[in-house]
């Protein structure tokens, strides 16, 4: 005799089973009914709300994925001694709750309900840069459908720390990263996902910044990579966000008259050094430069070297070398006047092979003045001859008192004089050419920090 279940039995047995399975597929579905005329039960949630300490899903193997996408709102400041970066910003997550489902269709055609997010499950996604606390405001609520889907919006002001650059200060470029992880899920339990294109965050962030101050957003670029901690394995998003320095601000307060002075002190070149005035003019120009460096100085970064220190320091150079060529110009020029040595026979070649090439050398003292365009009377600082050479002798003394010397002492006061001229003729030869390096050496020095800048 066959044993087994009747036909009916067997049937009634497989209708169980069938209700079970179903309805332990349905064990998390909300019950919506009469939504639609007295609200939201929060009984119907009750479930879910005592759930929040859980990861939300029914298989562990599965790991959370959590969509992550932000809004750049502001560049508040950029502190260069400190090293950090202070922006606002817009945070956005998404993942979805399996714990959450209902038929929109019973609930009156609800899609989207708001909770608050102290009733629900939340990842600890932080940026790894933060160097303050969460500023977050308390209370936030989160978007949930009647898919699972939860969307997380939270403001945040963020201090994060930021390796700048400073050396080509003030038209830097600035790359700052913020790179969210999770603090206690590995890659096991959760995992890290875009919530849109890099490209889209990048352009919203430019459009809806509010800080139109010292900082322009250039872009947002976004990379993924994994960190290892011990045995643990921990997802990331890393965005790298591009922020360019407005110089507008330092150009017009300290290039501007920083260019203004060199230039004012390469034209009193044009000063006639003999005239005296030449040299107060220079002290009083780098002494004026000295005081804008001074008022300037908050302008300029804290720490570190940057290129328009390096740029301060060649005007200040410059500045320092013209007085110190004045210096010796005008020291050649009193010694002339004075008390002027020989002049060695190369120099005496030299300055003849300069102002007439053409000409040989004068056979008479009288004729090397008349060459070189200079007298005794168009000396500078000379007011008379008998201030640097003997008086000469008039023809009574030249044949009562000293009849020899009545014939040579006219002579000693020519070659004197010539003397004189030779080497006020080389003080202007040496002034020219001191000027021309000085011209050569602040066009290449100027030029060489201009493009280091562009590059």
């Amino acid at each position: 005799m066959e044993r087994g279940l009747p036909h009916g039995e067997g049937f009634l047995l497989c209708l169980l089973l069938h209700l079970l399975l179903q309805g332990r597929g349905n064990t998390f579905a909300i019950n919506c009914s009469g939504f639609e005329q007295r609200g939201v039960d929060p009984a119907a949630f009750q479930a879910v709300f005592d759930r929040k300490a859980f990861l939300p899903v029914t298989n562990y193997s599965n790991p959370v994925r959590v969509n992550i996408s932000f809004t750049l709102s502001a560049i508040l400041e950029v502190n260069v001694q400190l090293q950090v970066m202070t922006s606002f910003l817009w945070l956005t997550m998404r993942w979805y709750n399996q714990f959450i489902r209902w038929n929109p269709e019973e609930c009156g055609g609800i899609m989207k309900l708001s909770i608050a997010t102290e009733n629900l499950w939340l990842p600890d996604i932080f940026i790894k840069e933060l160097i303050t606390v969460d500023q977050a405001p308390t209370g936030l609520m989160a978007y949930v459908s009647s898919e699972g889907s939860v969307q997380y919006n939270k403001p945040m002001k963020v201090v994060s720390i930021c390796s700048l650059d400073i050396f080509y200060f003030p038209f830097d470029e600035q790359n700052c990263t913020f790179t969210f992880n999770s603090f206690i899920y590995t890659v096991e339990n959760m995992v890290l996902g875009m919530q849109m294109k890099v490209q889209d965050i990048s352009n919203i962030s430019r459009t809806l910044i509010q800080s139109k101050g010292q900082w322009l957003l250039l872009g947002i670029y976004q990379s993924t990579k994994k960190t290892i901690v011990g045995t643990n394995q921990y997802d990331q998003l890393v965005f790298h966000v591009a922020v360019r320095r407005r110089p507008k601000l330092y150009i017009i307060n300290l290039l501007v008259p920083s260019s203004f002075l060199v230039a004012i002190d390469a034209l009193s070149f044009y000063l006639p050094a003999e005239s005296g005035i030449r040299a107060p003019f220079k002290m009083t120009l780098l002494l004026g430069y000295n005081v804008f460096l001074l008022m300037m100085n908050d302008l300029l970064p804290d720490t570190g070297t940057p290129l328009i220190n390096v740029y301060f320091t060649i005007c200040l150079s410059l500045m320092v070398l013209s007085l110190l060529e004045t210096i010796f110009i005008t020291y050649m020029l009193n010694l002339a006047t004075t008390k002027p040595p020989p002049i060695p026979p190369w120099l005496h070649s030299l300055l003849l092979h300069c102002t007439s090439p053409m000409k040989c050398c004068p056979t008479a003292p009288q004729k090397g003045n008349k060459d070189l365009g200079l007298t005794p009377a168009h000396l500078p600082g000379l007011k008379e001859p008998v201030e640097f050479v003997q008086k000469v002798p008039g023809p009574q003394e030249g044949t009562i008192g000293c009849p020899v010397s009545a014939r040579i002492c006219p002579e000693d006061v020519a070659q004197k004089q010539h003397f004189v001229s030779l080497w006020i003729q080389f003080s202007r030869m040496m002034d020219t050419l001191l000027f021309r390096l000085y011209l050569l050496f602040m066009a290449t020095s100027i030029i060489t920090v201009i493009v280091l800048w562009n590059t």
